[in-house]
């Protein structure tokens, strides 16, 4: 008896399954779909920013006074003369250049602290590393004006800790300017250099083990380290670090307006935000608080583009 062999079937993958005859696919979503989500979000900005800063323009061109606020006469239109009176004034340039430089030295001086602390927490064991994290998130949830509170409570020359360890006697750290500003420079790098020493420590924590033990075996120093391979790499890091450092402290008020009791003697530890704040509420010269806080937020959006500017850099690069 003959058996007959049957060839094997060939198997051929089935058809991607699709829409049935009739019917639509699946949607996409359109271009407006996702500003639609945005909406409540941007409309709550809307309100909580676009007006006041509407505000903040209009009356720094009109002449706004006591008088106004009481419900006197309509304000006259004063142009560009408000910033004309302001950009005239010595006292302003010299606490726009106050601001500058205090500025740059709390940057300065909380990225340097920050970035030591990260490369100091990949150094250490886990305890340790603990107590130095849960000790840096301490001062950075301690709200401004309590932390303000503290420091001028250790630096009191009468009952403070601070000068009798250090033996300063009945040294007033807030009687001199620079001494003043070094303690208000103080109380801001211990508030800010959690931000940075958390952010660059996880970017250390993402290079790579054998580039560090290479450069460690070829007999570079922990600082040719940092300076050669981990700043290079790190450069997208400590650009973002760096300008939101830089909003932080242009714009500082509550460390200031605490700790030297609204600005020093005679004004001497003023920077932009006090002085703003001095001639809005304190001197009645609406017109003029609002000019100067036109002119930070110029400064500051112009820092805010390049930051952003430097974000889309970044995101090419990836």
């Amino acid at each position: 008896m003959t058996t007959q062999l049957t060839p094997p079937v060939e198997k051929r993958p089935a058809a991607a399954a699709g829409p049935a005859p009739g019917t639509r696919g699946p949607r996409r979503p359109g271009a407006w779909t996702p500003w639609l989500y945005l909406l409540p979000a941007l409309v709550v900005l809307g309100a909580l920013l676009v007006y006041p800063v509407y505000q903040l323009g209009l009356i720094s061109f009109l002449e706004y006074t006591q008088a106004q606020v009481s419900g006197g006469e309509p304000t006259s239109f004063q142009g560009f003369g408000n910033y004309a009176t302001l950009f005239s004034d010595p006292q302003f340039r010299q606490v726009l250049l106050a601001t500058v430089v205090f500025a740059a030295a709390c940057v300065v001086t909380t990225l340097a602290v920050g970035c030591a602390l990260a490369v100091l927490l990949t150094r250490v064991r886990a305890l340790p590393r603990l107590v130095l994290m849960l000790a840096a998130l301490g001062a950075w949830a301690t709200p401004a004006v309590t932390g303000s509170t503290v420091w001028v409570f250790l630096f009191d020359p009468d009952f403070g800790p601070v000068n009798r360890l250090l033996g300063l006697g009945d040294f007033s750290w807030t009687y001199g300017r620079y001494s003043a500003f070094a303690l208000v420079l103080l109380e801001v790098v211990w508030c800010s250099f959690p931000f940075v020493m958390v952010t660059v420590y996880a970017g250390i924590r993402a290079v790579p083990t054998e580039v560090l033990e290479a450069a460690a075996l070829d007999g570079a120093s922990q600082w040719r380290i940092w300076r050669s391979v981990l700043a290079p790499m790190l450069r997208p890091i400590l650009v973002v670090v760096t300008i939101q450092s830089i909003i932080w402290d242009f714009k500082l008020f509550t460390q200031i307006y605490v700790m030297t009791n609204g600005g020093g003697i005679a004004g001497q530890n003023l920077v932009l935000n006090v002085y703003a704040y001095q001639k809005a509420f304190a001197s009645s010269q609406y017109s003029l608080g609002s000019a100067i806080g036109v002119v930070m937020l110029l400064i500051l959006l112009a820092v805010t583009l390049v930051y952003l500017r430097l974000l889309r850099r970044q995101g090419e690069e990836l």
